[in-house]
């Protein structure tokens, strides 16, 4: 499912212009955005948590020339699906 796709789906589901939806998601998306900037975490209850990560510095090695190369830390975005999420994704019967 691509960004239109779910905006169609979200207009459906609400029962709102595709307009209305795509400016409802895009709100969403980027208040997202700004808490994990802050630091903070997002919790949709049943859906799951956004949260950043962080990932320290270690070193690497170059593929083509094989020297070795430091990798910077870094702050990355991370998802954890929450209970209801998981369960909506396994097979009938499987638990």
């Amino acid at each position: 499912m691509n960004k239109s796709e779910l905006i169609d789906a979200i207009a459906a589901h609400a029962e709102i212009s595709k307009a209305a939806a795509g400016r409802a998601l895009d709100g969403a998306i980027e208040a997202v955005k700004d808490a994990l900037k802050k630091g903070d975490m997002v919790t949709l209850v049943g859906f799951g948590t956004f949260y950043v990560g962080e990932r320290s510095a270690r070193n690497g090695r170059n593929p083509r020339t094989g020297k070795t190369i430091k990798i910077a830390a870094a702050r990355l975005p991370k998802f954890r699906a929450g209970k209801s999420l998981k369960e909506a994704v396994q097979p009938p019967g499987k638990k």
